[in-house]
């Protein structure tokens, strides 16, 4: 008898040469294989969206679709051999048999999820290059937003059809299943849901999108994220603090990006109750320095405000564009300096 005909396991030595070779063909051609593919889906990608990078997308699906033809190919090869009987058992009433062909299908689904997953990846890559060329900050939330929306919804359902294909669970019935329990996850995840609703609300009333620096409970930051449960902000300490969405919604958010003026004031205590003439002068000649910043000062007001047994109080309030922190800082110093001048004299 020739050795290839030989039987192990219920299969000949020839049928697992075979697989074997099938196999290790596909782990050398993987990578030819899938950038022919990755180039194919490509050309259906750039019908949608034009002018694209077509090496970026070759780059972030090429690795995954290999894991995927490599799985795929590997178990479809491994499913034209007999079942050796030595291995056939029973584990809770299903055959072993079935159970390593669910196995099989369901590593077979979960690189397909992680394929097109990479595939969202890019789509919202490209769409976030297309809202950096838009003044309109919504659109890069939105697309943030959507990333993350559509992420969910593709694992939701791999995961219905990993139940159909390795349980061989009826969708309706799954679905229906799925709406009773999801009623008492909804019970026992209020909270979470509240804050999904919440991201929604975030999205489509737009108090405030990822850059803009706001205040709310206390916290006083740049908002980098806004996801579908929470949103984090980067404090003027570099510190991330995550706020949940729920509580973006209740609480006051003061959106400090959307000021169109900057405040300042300052208040001059005199101490030693120089004479009402003195004073006069003094106020007069700081509103005369503040006129000589007509530029950056859209208005201004230097009064006495206050007298007591400790000294009279002069105010001094102005309205800037809205500069930048460093910016307002730099033209504050200056006007402090120069009423500092004025006290000297």
């Amino acid at each position: 008898m020739n050795f290839l005909d030989n039987i192990i396991l219920d299969n000949t030595v020839k049928n697992y040469l075979y697989v074997l070779a099938i196999v290790f063909v596909t782990i050398v051609l993987k990578k030819y294989f899938s950038r022919y593919i990755a180039s194919l889906l490509f050309k259906v990608v750039n019908s949608i969206w034009k002018n694209l990078n077509k090496n970026s997308f070759v780059d972030l699906v090429i690795e995954p679709i290999g894991w995927f033809l490599i799985v795929s190919i590997t178990v479809f090869a491994i499913d034209k051999l007999n079942f050796p009987t030595a291995l056939q058992f029973a584990i809770y009433g299903q055959p072993s048999e079935n159970i390593i062909e669910k196995i099989g299908a369901a590593i077979i689904i979960i690189a397909f999820t992680i394929l097109m997953l990479r595939i969202i990846d890019f789509i919202a890559l490209v769409m976030e290059q297309k809202a950096a060329t838009t003044k309109e900050k919504g659109d890069d939330q939105l697309v943030f937003f959507l990333r993350d929306f559509l992420k969910v919804l593709v694992v939701i359902l791999s995961f219905l059809f990993l139940l159909k294909a390795c349980f061989n669970q009826p969708v309706g019935t799954l679905l229906t299943s799925l709406s009773i329990v999801g009623a008492a996850i909804a019970l026992a995840a209020k909270e979470s849901l509240e804050n999904l609703i919440a991201s929604f609300i975030i999205f489509f009333d737009k108090p405030f999108t990822t850059g803009d620096t706001l205040t709310v409970n206390a916290v006083k930051g740049k908002v980098e994220k806004i996801g579908l449960r929470s949103t984090r902000i980067r404090t003027v300490e570099r510190t991330l603090v995550t706020v949940p969405n729920k509580q973006m919604v209740d609480s006051v958010v003061d959106n400090l990006t959307m000021r169109n003026q900057r405040r300042a004031e300052i208040k001059l205590t005199l101490l030693d109750k120089p004479k009402s003439e003195k004073i006069k002068n003094l106020v007069e000649a700081i509103k005369t320095k503040l006129k000589n910043y007509q530029e950056n000062i859209l208005s201004s007001t230097v009064s006495l405000t206050s007298i007591n047994k400790d000294g009279v109080e002069i105010t001094i309030e102005y309205f800037t564009p809205s500069f930048s922190k460093i910016e307002f800082d730099i033209l504050k110093e200056k006007i402090n300096f120069e009423i500092l001048t004025l006290l000297e004299l």
